[in-house]
């Protein structure tokens, strides 16, 4: 018997079963049909490299690929990294099985929400640390386990399916979270009830006379309660995790549909890709003067320069940067060189050096990357820039606009109840709404306050806005709620304002994203988009900007890489849209008068008639008053920049 016979007449056996298997997969797959296609639309070209011609045809891509499947999550790698102030942060990594082979697609990076502590002891510093680091090596668990697991074999273009399912994986943790808060507490209780029980030691008090006050001696007039600070929001530890995978995501289905990442955005916001696309005015912080600063004033934590509606963003920030030069050259230090001439407010004319001179700035950038310089009063930056802004011939108001980060929260003294907005200086809630009503009133170029009080001063909120409201934009940062809060409750007026700034940081998914910038549209609040205390060198935010259709873009100062890399992704962005012809060019300011749409709105409801059948009005009565009240609201008029504004003094 020959050496292998047995064998080869059991494979000649199974070659039939193996021939009509593989006619079976090949047809069940369609590919004679596909090669057919393929060799008929060859005969027509007969190219003098047949097989070269197979292999590359559609634009160097295979003929065959626009019949493969598409490519699906197959692994996940997170990483800890360090953004531009040195703290670590969460990098992501998504690779996908294209084609049959796994292939990186994308990694993002994502910033810490936790803010630079300036100033503070060494025990909050390290307290701060920790925090971020249990934050991000938890994050990192997640998305090299169970995360990684979760995604596997998801589509990435496929947003709404993986946003569905992060949402649900966080509640999860979430209510873990609780019930492990939970028997915490009960296990403190049960150790407190078993510590033996001490008596307690009753105090005399003495017999006699209470001290009345003295005769002749002032006692202070009670202040005005301020309503006490809400509780600080918590933040799940390991939440950076949710925001940097759905970050990650949205890149890498960009990514796969050859589209840019502002396109795929926008395309998920309106359905249709719009005809135009119109580019966020930056908001560039020049100066910083606020409690880290060494001069006396605290409210103005960032002092912005927006330009001019009618420019490109390339002129602007081209703009932008002489005044910053200019700024520089009025900082030198006293004694290099002459010292700078300032304008006089009241007279136009060049004051003396030496009755107004700027303190020096001090040698270094800060972290938002501007200048840091101390100041002694309100006016003094703001004379400042003026100065800078007549020495290049450029006049506030018209050339530039300011834009002034109050943060006021940062200024509370509970113990007095005020804002301590100068060192030494106290203001009640009512004494700042009447402090920002006489400072735009005598610098009209300012057209946004941030911040200007905490979230809790709902009532001044309101004042300031019937009052400001129509002159400039009054914004909320960190007086805002969350983003998952505020879709929980679906009203952007608490408190009332004139937009948010927005920062993806935490649990945020990008559908939560489009989700708000819908509501903002349809309240007719102007949505900002601004990043982190300590930013990434990722420019993934400017692309939600833009696809998201941000009114502004709060990046900081045009210095430290990780914020001049947005800059040049902005600029990049215009570009492109100038050279497909789909660049629309910048609309005025727009503000929104709220004393008048308060005033319409009262007349609208004092014009119905009055309701006899019970005290409440039917649902159908409701319903009717609130449509029209939104009707009234939408068409009500807003006053344009160009027309309302008036030169600064």
């Amino acid at each position: 018997m020959e050496p292998g016979g047995e064998g080869g007449r059991r494979q000649q056996r199974c070659l039939p079963d193996l021939r009509h298997q593989a006619a079976e997969y090949y047809r069940s797959n369609e590919v004679p049909q596909r090669l057919e296609e393929a060799l008929n639309a060859t005969f027509y070209l007969r190219p003098a490299d047949l097989y070269g011609h197979l292999v590359l045809t559609e634009g160097e891509a295979n003929y065959f690929s626009k019949f493969s499947k598409p490519p699906v999550i197959c692994k996940l790698i997170g990483r800890k990294v360090f953004d531009g102030a040195g703290r670590p942060t969460l990098e992501v990594e998504i690779f996908c099985t294209v084609k049959n082979h796994e292939k990186s697609i994308c990694s993002i990076m994502v910033s810490s929400h936790s803010e630079i502590l300036e100033n503070a002891s060494p025990e909050a510093i390290d307290a701060d640390e920790k925090e971020i680091n249990d934050s991000i090596n938890r994050a990192l668990e997640w998305v090299n386990g169970s995360l990684n697991e979760m995604l596997r074999d998801l589509k990435p273009t496929d947003q709404c399916k993986v946003d569905e399912l992060l949402g649900e994986y966080f509640a999860k943790k979430v209510e873990e979270e609780k019930e492990r808060m939970e028997i915490e507490r009960e296990e403190q209780k049960e150790a407190i009830s078993a510590l033996p029980c001490v008596p307690a030691v009753s105090t005399v008090t003495p017999t006699g006379k209470k001290k009345g006050p003295k005769l002749g001696k002032k006692t202070s007039v009670a202040e005005k309660p301020i309503p006490p600070a809400e509780p600080i929001e918590p933040v799940l530890c390991g939440s950076i995790a949710i925001g940097g995978l759905s970050l990650a995501v949205a890149k890498t289905g960009a990514s796969i549909n050859k589209t840019p990442l502002y396109l795929h955005l926008a395309l998920m916001k309106h359905q249709d890709l719009p005809k135009k696309f119109i580019v966020p005015l930056p908001m560039v912080t020049l100066l910083s003067c606020g409690k880290s600063s060494s001069g006396k004033l605290n409210l103005m934590k960032e002092v912005m320069l927006i330009p001019p509606t009618e420019l490109t963003v390339k002129q602007g920030i081209e703009r932008l940067l002489d005044i910053q030069k200019q700024m520089v050259r009025l900082l030198d230090p006293v004694g290099k060189g002459s010292s700078p001439q300032l304008i006089d407010n009241k007279k136009g004319s060049a004051r003396s050096a030496v009755k107004k001179t700027p303190p020096p700035a001090l040698k270094r950038i800060s972290h938002l990357g501007c200048l840091i310089t101390g100041c002694d009063s309100l006016e003094q930056p703001l004379i400042l820039m003026q100065t800078a802004c007549k020495n290049l011939g450029l006049e506030l108001g018209i050339d530039v606009h300011l834009a002034i980060n109050c943060a006021a929260h940062e200024l509370m003294d509970y113990t007095k109840g005020k804002y301590e907005i100068l060192t030494g200086t106290y203001k009640s809630p009512d004494e700042m709404v009447d402090m920002y009503v006489d400072l735009i009133n005598k610098y009209p170029s300012i057209i946004a306050l941030v911040d200007p009080l905490r979230k809790e001063d709902g009532q001044q909120w309101s004042s300031m806005c019937d009052t400001l409201g129509s002159k400039c934009y009054l914004i909320a940062e960190d007086a805002s709620k969350n983003i998952s809060k505020l879709l929980e409750d679906q009203n952007i007026n608490i408190p009332k304002c004139s937009g948010l700034i927005i920062k993806y940081t935490n649990q945020t998914k990008i559908s939560d994203l489009t989700e708000l910038t819908r509501l903002l549209d349809g309240q007719r609040h102007i949505a900002i988009l601004g990043t982190s205390a300590g930013e990434s060198s990722d420019d993934s935010l400017v692309d939600l900007a833009v696809g998201l259709g941000a009114r502004f873009i709060k990046l900081g100062g045009l210095s430290r890489g990780e914020r001049v890399t947005k800059y040049n992704r902005l600029l990049a962005i215009e570009e492109e849209l100038a050279k497909n012809g789909i660049l629309c060019s910048g609309e005025n300011h727009e503000f929104v008068d709220f004393a008048e749409e308060a005033q319409t709105v009262e007349e609208l409801f004092n014009a119905f008639p009055p309701i006899e059948q019970g005290p409440w009005p039917s649902q159908h009565s409701q319903s009717v008053l609130a449509q029209d009240q939104h009707s009234v609201s939408s068409h009500s008029s807003a006053p344009h920049l160009n027309e309302a504004s008036k030169m600064d003094p």
